[in-house]
This record gives C-alpha cells, sequence and structure tokens, in this order.
C-alpha cells in the first residue's frame, strides 16, 4: 500500500500520517505549499526521517500538481479542505475552489492513474440539524453554511465517480473530531486557551447545541481501518460515538480538569446566523461497526473527558501554546 495523503500538514491528517507511517504504511504527504517550506503540523515528525513518508508540497487546486504527486500511489486518503465555518460566511468562493473542484482535481487524478481505493473525508455538518436520533447515514443532507453545502457537493462528486467511472470510493464522515493540534478556531481548544490565560471569562457563541465529539486517535483508526477494508466500495460511514455533549458542558469540564473557576460570556460575534446553526448531533455507528469493525474507545461524558484530558496536557503542560495566537478570536 502507497497511500497519497491530501491535507496531511492539518489536524487529522498530520495525525493520520504519523500513525500509517508508525504502522509501515508508506505514506506520500500532500501538503499546501507556502513560501516558507513550512509542512504544518508534519514539520517536527518529518525531522525523525522516516523512510516510509515523503512529503510533497503542493495545492489540491491546481490538477497538474496533484496528479504529478499522486503517480505510483495505490490509494488516496482524501483529507484537505477548508473546515472554518464562520470564514465560510466571508468567503464562500474560496470553499467551492477547494472543496469541491480541488475534491473533483483528487477525483480526476485518482481515475487516470487507477487507484486501488480512495477514502474521502465528509463532516457531519452535511447532515444539518438533526431531523431523529441517531443519525444514521440516510438523515437528509442539509447545507446550512457554505461550508457545509460545499462539503456536500464534494460528497456528491465522489459518489458520482464511482457511480459514472467505476472509481472504488468510499466515504467516511466524521462528528466533531478533538484532539491535540486542533484549530484554535474550534470550541475546545477555544475554551482550553481562555480558561488557560484569559481573565476568568470564556467568551462563547451559542451554548445549547449538542455535538458528537469523536478523539482524535478513534478517528483515525477509523481512516485505518477503511484503507485496509476491501468490501466497502460506494458505502458512506459514520464515524462518532453515539453520545452527545451539550456545548455548555465542555466550559464545565474543561474548568474542572484544570482546576479553575470561570463565567462564561455569551459573545455575539461567535454566533452562527440563526438558520445556520446546527442545533444537534448524535451520530449512528451501527454502520462502521459493521463493515470496518471499527468502534470508538473514547464514549460518552467520560471518554470525553479522558479525551479532554490528553488535549489540556498536550496545549497545556507541554507548552504548545506558542503555535497559537491565544488572545485573538479565531474565525
Amino acid at each position: 500500500m502507497q497511500v497519497f495523503l491530501t491535507g496531511a500538514d492539518g489536524f487529522i491528517g498530520s495525525h493520520l500520517t504519523e500513525t500509517l507511517v508508525s504502522r509501515g504504511v508508506s505514506v506520500r504527504a500532500f501538503v499546501q505549499y507556502n513560501s516558507a517550506n513550512s509542512w504544518g503540523w508534519l514539520d517536527h515528525f518529518a525531522n525523525q526521517t522516516p523512510q516510509n513518508l515523503e512529503i510533497v508540497s503542493g495545492d489540491i487546486q491546481d490538477p497538474h500538481a496533484v496528479k504529478s504527486a499522486m503517480v505510483g500511489c495505490t490509494h488516496v486518503a482524501h483529507l484537505a479542505a477548508l473546515v472554518a465555518i464562520p470564514y465560510s460566511y466571508m468567503a464562500p468562493t474560496s470553499y467551492i475552489n477547494t472543496n469541491v473542484k480541488g475534491t473533483l482535481n483528487v477525483l480526476q487524478a485518482a481515475l487516470d492513474i487507477g487507484i486501488e481505493r480512495f477514502v474521502h473525508t465528509s463532516t457531519s455538518e452535511v447532515y444539518g440539524s438533526a431531523q431523529y436520533v441517531p443519525m444514521d447515514e440516510a438523515h437528509p443532507l442539509v447545507g446550512q453554511s457554505p461550508y457545509s453545502a460545499s462539503k456536500i457537493a464534494a460528497d456528491q462528486m465522489v459518489n458520482a465517480f464511482n457511480s459514472s467511472f467505476g472509481l472504488p470510493t468510499l466515504i467516511l464522515r466524521p462528528f466533531n473530531t478533538f484532539g491535540p493540534r486542533q484549530s484554535a478556531r474550534a470550541v475546545i481548544p477555544t475554551v482550553i486557551t481562555q480558561i488557560a490565560f484569559g481573565d476568568g471569562n470564556v467568551k462563547l457563541g451559542a451554548l445549547h447545541p449538542t455535538r458528537d465529539f469523536t478523539y482524535i486517535s478513534d478517528t483515525v483508526e477509523g481512516f485505518c481501518k477503511a484503507l485496509a477494508c476491501s468490501d466497502v466500495i460506494g458505502e458512506t460511514i459514520n464515524l462518532g460515538t453515539k453520545s452527545e455533549i451539550v456545548i455548555k458542558q465542555i466550559v464545565h469540564s474543561v474548568a474542572k480538569i484544570m482546576g479553575k473557576e470561570v463565567n462564561i460570556v455569551t459573545d455575539d460575534q461567535r454566533k452562527r446566523p440563526e438558520k445556520s446553526e446546527v442545533d444537534r448531533l448524535l451520530s449512528d455507528n451501527s454502520k462502521a461497526k459493521d463493515l470496518i469493525g471499527w468502534s470508538p474507545l473514547y464514549t460518552d461524558l467520560d471518554g470525553f473527558e479522558r479525551g479532554l484530558e490528553q488535549t489540556i496536557d498536550w496545549f497545556v503542560n507541554q507548552n504548545k501554546m506558542v503555535d497559537y495566537k491565544v488572545n485573538n478570536y479565531n474565525v
């Protein structure tokens, strides 16, 4: 197996890259080009010079760069995307160019090269607010933000390449992955950094929504199993814990673990437009268990708080905050 992994410099992508390489899988990590020659979260890991890791810089918006970088690979794990929901209100064209057109470029290259397996990363946001729970893969798709609309379009393009051209695709749909290295624009790093370095006030948007938070190692294990499984072509599979946490509970749990007293302050700039807010996400993960043998290890409030402890340790105790602008609101 030679895996071409897009978005390898990002949160989930870097964890997946490291896990695959540590298990002896050959990975060609496709990272976004920048003039500083930074490989994102892979910078420190790549300095260990693992023999089965090759890093290539480029941009999924360039079909020529994608295809030339993919030559010689057998599997694709496509994780590259713009993911910040607030920024999608400000720059929706960027989300179409990256998430839709970029996905098309990766699909076309995979088809031309004859890739054996194409694993595409979706998101639970494509479901919109739960119309029923737990939410299985047949739940209606509702684009409540430009981000979710772009991911719906990308998912459908993946399905189209499977139906039209026989490309062996699989869609994984993670529910709210969290853990070390996550962007500060996400709610859990936002809470951790504000409690660690703030004045006792935690600024948040809506407090009532619930989310199915999945710890990073569980999500990565889902990708590893999907890449290795041969009987799931054309399927869409949720990766979630089948348990939900209210946003307000995050503050209480983080404060308890860190031994802090905090006050929650509603900040209007952090709220989504009313009709764009996704009020509830709760996964049905039975398909993942049945088809790829995946079950999360971090479940319910206890598992969530175990994941929080490891996340807090990375952000605070391991002094990783130098990579974050902790005093700014990250869109």
